[in-house]
């Protein structure tokens, strides 16, 4: 049987105990959050999941854990993001054995590939496994944009099954959306943009990977219903919602985006009681106690149905 990978598949959170220790209570219980919340699937091992933080070892934890707990409800993608073809085949093998439905890979990084080598980098990860490979065009993380012909290219030669878009270029997306849909949609297209999904569901995304999926997954799972119904005022009403609750990155200042985005995702998890601790990974300091609690209002006031957030008092200038 063949799985589709479609509609709300946020890019899942590694909790952490208050020690820096993996917390595997937490990812249960988030990945039932999630669940219950509506998504589609789980997108374990991503720039969310604090993928670069954790050892082999941890990587195997979650993805065992999160298919242990999804229970074939939904399909778990696992991130297999290393610095070189061979180490990314090694993290196949690793993501394999924790029994994930599917793989999502980014072009090697730190070797700095040319486009002939992303192109065989791409083939050889799929010649590894049986598992359906999706490309990860983040380019903020790997500093390579994935090229639209060559994407189409693999896909209509089956190389990779879709792409998850992280790279924030709406023009790229809608460019790869005609292309994709020109060779005959070959591949199913997901957008990782929070702000702006109910825009790329309407040029033709078929899914939506939002890291602030964690903390509102029935807000976006309602977001993709409405589209699919073709109901887009309704689609535009959730993703305002959505788009004033996403005030919770823009918190903090003057730390690193881990901190300010994915923290700030933890620590609205934990003020939910979904997880036990917004900690980091380190180096990456847990968010201040006044931020948290401007984190907290926006979430609370997200949640109240007849409140707004601009009665919540955020950053100065914001």
């Amino acid at each position: 049987m063949t799985t589709t990978f479609s509609g709300v598949i946020p890019p899942v959170i590694t909790p952490l105990t208050d020690s820096g220790e993996l917390d595997l209570d937490s990812l249960e219980s988030l990945v039932n959050h999630l669940i219950d919340g509506g998504v589609n699937g789980l997108f374990v091992l991503g720039s969310s999941g604090e993928v670069a933080f954790l050892t082999d070892a941890d990587r195997q934890r979650v993805v065992a854990t999160a298919v242990r707990v999804a229970a074939g409800r939904v399909p778990v993608l696992a991130g297999v993001n290393e610095t070189s073809t061979r180490r990314v085949i090694e993290q196949v093998r690793l993501v394999e054995s924790g029994g994930a439905d599917a793989i999502v890979a980014t072009a090697p990084f730190y070797v700095l590939p040319n486009a002939d080598e992303i192109d065989q980098h791409f083939r050889l990860v799929a010649a590894s496994t049986d598992l359906p490979l999706f490309a990860y065009d983040v380019p903020v993380r790997v500093r390579t944009k994935l090229d639209i012909a060559m994407l189409v290219r693999l896909g209509t030669e089956g190389v990779i099954v879709g792409v998850k878009d992280s790279s924030g270029d709406d023009v790229g997306f809608r460019r790869l959306v005609l292309a994709n849909r020109a060779a005959g949609s070959p591949l199913s297209l997901l957008t990782g943009h929070e702000v702006v999904a109910d825009g790329a569901l309407l040029a033709g995304a078929v899914g939506v990977v939002p890291g602030l999926g964690n903390v509102d997954p029935h807000g976006y799972a309602q977001l993709v219903a409405a589209a699919h119904r073709g109901d887009w005022a309704e689609a535009k009403r959730m993703q305002d919602r959505l788009t004033e609750l996403f005030e919770i990155v823009f918190q903090a200042s003057g730390v690193s985006g881990e901190a300010g985005g994915v923290g700030a995702f933890k620590e609205a998890l934990a003020h939910q009681g979904v997880i036990a601790s917004g900690r980091m990974s380190p180096p990456i300091p847990r968010l201040e106690a006044d931020v948290v609690s401007r984190i907290t209002a926006i979430v609370d006031a997200s949640q109240s149905d007849d409140s707004s957030i601009d009665a919540v008092r955020i950053n100065d200038g914001v």
